[in-house]
């Protein structure tokens, strides 16, 4: 016997709910969303800064520079200024731009997790040398630890649109320099299967940490086939000069085959002028100068060029990681970056907030919105950071998660059809039943086109009582200790483990 129309219309009811609460089938706000509509400079502006870049790096040249690299650039073409300063005619940075890889890959030791560098293509990961942890207990700062460390790397772990880990915080209960470079990249074989980034604090840690990384490889050179970590180096020290000792870690990099992001993080009004304009123009020709450097070394080398603007409140010195002038400063410089076809990375998200309040949510929220509209591939420093790059925090990890897919989304934009335009459901829509909610082509929407958040909140003020009336910060720190507690990773087989063990002084 037939079911009667009632019954049968609240089992369709009940079958559309259960099909609207699962996950849908496509993320709607994916990694790798495509930048590049807000464009701060005019091509006119682009120039005379690249100009002005240019200018500088020939007449005033780069100074203090090694020995070694200084051969090498004179050999290319560089030019001997005579006081000490090496010059970089435009026609040797020219030859650089167009040698250099303008797309690679960054691998993860799972190949699902690799991401694609270059165009306008806008990822989202992480930065920063944390000093201190924001404690999930007692919600203070403390100094951070290698435990924080390994918890940071597996919290990330379980976070889609963090595409990228780099360490977030400095184990300062590891006071040996080695020993700190390599349970810093232990913690990042063991918790996490993404592409990763790490520093050298001198060029003599490299070619042991390779060894490390090849038994997580499966055997000697592994690793250089698949390079699944990235260095982070700042060769160019603001203004205008070269650093030896990281010039000595490129060396190496590149006879390990690690890509790398060549930093830059000139402090408008420190050690770059105050205004935006020529700042602009020094940052972009230090960047340029890494690139040459790379370039002249092994032409085509994987490197991401990281024209980092950072600013510093003028009225006390102190170093600012929120605000306009880091909104567009950094969205200037993704611009450049891309309108030179070089894979560009920024740093955004550097609130200046110690707490989990309005103003960390709208310096995150502005600075990192206007970096990905602009087009830059990697967003380093935006996850997890507070207190202007001094901490790091749990509960922001889970909510920049969350933001980041907000914006994804807002990349993604509008995608104009005969299907999307939807005339003939609008028609039938409203001849029919008046609304759109039992529509297909609404069901078919929200799996296509929504984006629905983890963490936000969207209950009824009631329902939002009820719940114990939680604001972001407490359910973001509920989060973070529920994935600690569960999540617990290693990403090493019991013979990799003993064999690093066995090589190195891993400090548990």
């Amino acid at each position: 016997m037939t079911a009667p129309p009632p019954k049968t219309r609240r089992a369709g009811r009940k079958a559309r709910l259960q099909a609207r609460a699962a996950p849908p089938k496509v993320n709607p706000a994916a990694p790798g969303q495509i930048g590049g509509a807000y464009t701060p400079l005019s091509a006119t502006e682009m120039q005379a800064i690249f100009q002005t870049a240019l200018r500088l790096l020939a007449e005033l040249g780069m100074g203090e520079v090694p020995d070694r690299l200084a051969q090498d650039l004179l050999k290319a073409g560089a030019q001997d200024l005579g006081n000490g300063r090496i010059g970089l005619p435009e026609t040797m940075v020219q030859e650089a731009i167009s040698t250099s890889a303008k797309e690679f890959t960054l691998f993860g030791r799972d190949p699902a997790r690799d991401i694609h560098v270059g165009g306008d293509r806008v990822y989202f990961g992480t930065g920063g040398a944390a000093v201190t942890t924001l404690d999930l207990d007692t919600g203070r700062y403390r100094p951070s630890t290698l435990q924080d460390l390994h918890n940071f790397t597996r919290l990330q772990d379980t976070l889609d649109n963090v595409a990228w880990f780099t360490r977030c915080c400095i184990a300062t209960d590891v006071p040996d320099m080695f020993d700190l470079d390599v349970n810093t990249a232990y913690a990042l074989l063991r918790n996490t299967t993404k592409p990763v980034a790490t520093a050298f604090t001198v060029a003599e840690h490299v070619d042991p940490i390779v060894r490390m990384f090849d038994i997580a490889a499966g055997g000697e050179g592994g690793f250089a086939k698949r390079p699944f970590c990235k260095a982070h180096i700042s060769p160019v020290i603001s203004p205008m000069r070269f650093g030896e000792d990281a010039v000595e870690v490129v060396y190496k990099c590149i006879e390990h085959n690690i890509p790398m992001s060549c930093i830059t993080a000139a402090q408008a009004g420190a050690t770059a002028p105050a205004t935006l304009a020529g700042f602009l123009a020094q940052s972009l020709a230090e960047t340029l100068a890494s690139l040459v450097m790379v370039n002249v070394i092994a032409p085509g080398f994987p490197m991401v060029f990281s024209n980092w603007p950072l600013v510093i409140d003028l009225r006390s010195g102190a170093f600012a990681g929120g605000g306009g002038e880091t909104t567009v400063l950094n969205a200037a410089s993704a611009q450049l970056s891309n309108w030179l076809g070089l894979p560009s990375g920024v740093a955004c998200s550097m609130t200046d907030a110690k707490a989990i309040d309005a103003q960390y949510g709208v310096e995150k929220g502005m600075t990192s919105l206007a970096a990905a509209l602009a087009g830059g591939n990697l967003i380093y420093e935006s996850s997890g950071m507070t207190a202007s790059l001094l901490g790091a925090s749990f509960e922001a990890f889970i909510l920049d998660d969350d933001m980041h897919a907000m914006t994804y989304r807002a990349l993604r934009g509008v995608e104009v059809s005969e299907d999307t335009l939807g005339y003939e459901t609008i028609c039938a829509s409203v001849l029919g039943e008046g609304h759109f909610l039992g529509a297909d082509a609404t069901y078919q929407a929200m799996e296509r086109d929504y984006h629905y958040p983890k963490l936000a909140d969207r209950d009824q003020p009631k329902t939002w009582e009820d719940g114990g009336a939680k604001d972001a910060w407490t359910r973001a720190k509920t989060r973070a200790r529920t994935i600690l507690e569960n999540h617990h990773p290693n990403y090493l087989s019991p013979q990799q483990d003993k064999d690093i063990r066995a090589a190195f002084n891993i400090i548990d």
